[in-house]
Formats: structure tokens, sequence, C-alpha cells
């Protein structure tokens, strides 16, 4: 690697498995120190033992992203220990129960709501002045297309995806005349867990790594990078 993220801080949700855990690796072989957040601290300890064996640091969240006052902590702890965020990863995300409107069961929505969208929001709400402390904020988020297809039996999901695309195209206009960038990502289909409860019958051998779109998300993350406002589809 070419050390293109080098002492850059990123903080990345989601990191314990899947897609969140390929762009943490990815990203400790560029040279970024990373804020690693998700609920599973096992899965977090076996990612940072990776990011250590590519010669980076780690500082570990464990923590449900609907935590919301945790949320609020860990900005206030980011802004004492660095001053800054220079790159926000929004990977976490969960699938909910795909069955017709009629049938999805009011905690299932809930949840749904609160991980992929409203966890969005807070993060925002956390980090917005330590990424426009950064000479070149990078806000990142991970996106589907049934956000736009309208999908039958996505519902949760997929209104979720729909509202985190305008929360983040909110922020992108938001944030225009300042040095911060804010991108959407829609990887399409990967090797995940999350890929995997949504189709059962298919077999992971037939579906593309996580690794194989983290160069997407590293362009996105550098400093140099003038993209903004956009959904990139690797």
């Amino acid at each position: 690697m070419t050390g293109r993220l080098k002492d850059r801080i990123a903080v990345i949700t989601g990191a314990s498995r899947g897609l969140g855990a390929a762009i943490a690796r990815r990203f400790a072989a560029e040279g970024a120190h990373l804020v690693l957040v998700a609920r599973t601290a096992g899965g977090l300890e076996e990612v940072d033992d990776a990011v250590r064996r590519a010669g980076a640091n780690a500082t570990l969240v464990p923590l449900d992203v609907t935590d919301y006052p945790a949320l609020d902590r860990l900005g206030a702890s980011l802004h004492q220990r660095y001053g800054r965020v220079d790159v926000l990863i929004g990977a976490a995300a969960t699938l909910g129960t795909l069955t017709p409107i009629g049938h999805l069961d009011p905690p299932v929505w809930d949840r749904v709501m609160a991980v992929n969208v409203t966890a969005h929001w807070r993060l925002l709400r956390s980090l917005d002045p330590l990424l426009r402390a950064s000479p070149s904020g990078r806000a990142i988020f991970v996106t589907d297309r049934v956000a736009s297809e309208a999908r039958a039996y996505w519902s949760a999901y997929a209104v979720s995806k729909s509202a985190l695309e305008t929360l983040a195209m909110l922020y992108a206009n938001e944030v225009a005349r300042t040095h911060v960038r804010v991108n959407l990502v829609d990887p399409g289909a990967l090797r995940t867990k999350l890929r995997a409860e949504a189709f059962p019958g298919e077999n992971p051998a037939d579906v593309p790594p996580p690794e194989s779109v983290t160069e997407t998300f590293v362009a996105l993350a550098e400093a140099a990078c003038t993209r903004h406002g956009e959904l990139i589809r690797p």
C-alpha cells in the first residue's frame, strides 16, 4: 500500500465484520488511525489484530450505535483526544425482516430505523464539529439500491436506506462551502452476513468479498478527493 491515508483519523461504524471490517483493514494498510465502533467486542478485537499486523493503531469502541448518549460521549472524547475527525464511514446496518408491510412487527421497524438512520444522524450531530475542524473532512455512508427500487417486502430496510440517502445529501448541501466532502456508496452485492440473511439460498462463493470495493472508500477518504454529494456505485 502507498500510505494514502497516513495519519488520517477515521471513525468506522459496523467495524467488527463484513464491509466495515474490510474497510478498517484496508484503511490500516493505508496508514490511517482508526476508531472502530461496533456492538461485538470479540469481532472488534479480531479486526484490531489485523490492524496491528498492518502496522497501524486502532481505538476500539464497543457500543451499540443506538446508544445515542454514548455517541455523544464519543464525539466529546475524540474532540478532547484529537481535536478533529478526518473521515467518518457509516457502515453499520441491520436488515430487519423481509415481509409484507402489514406483517412487519413494530419493534423490528423501530430497530431498523434506529440503526440505519437515527444512529447516523446522531453520529453527524456528534462529529460534525470535528469533521469541520479537519482540513479535509470526509463523510461516507453505505447505501443500497433498494432505496430507490421500492422492492416488495424490503419495507423497513429499503425505507431506512432511502432516508439515509436524503440525510447524507442534506448534510452535503449544508457543508458545501466548507472543507467537508460527503458521499454515498452503494457497493452492490457483497459476501456479508446481511446479504446471507436476505438471500439464504445463495452460494456465498458466487458473491464478491467486501474487500473488492474498499478502493472506492480509500479514494473518497483521501485528503485530495474532491467528489461531493454523489451516490457512487463501484
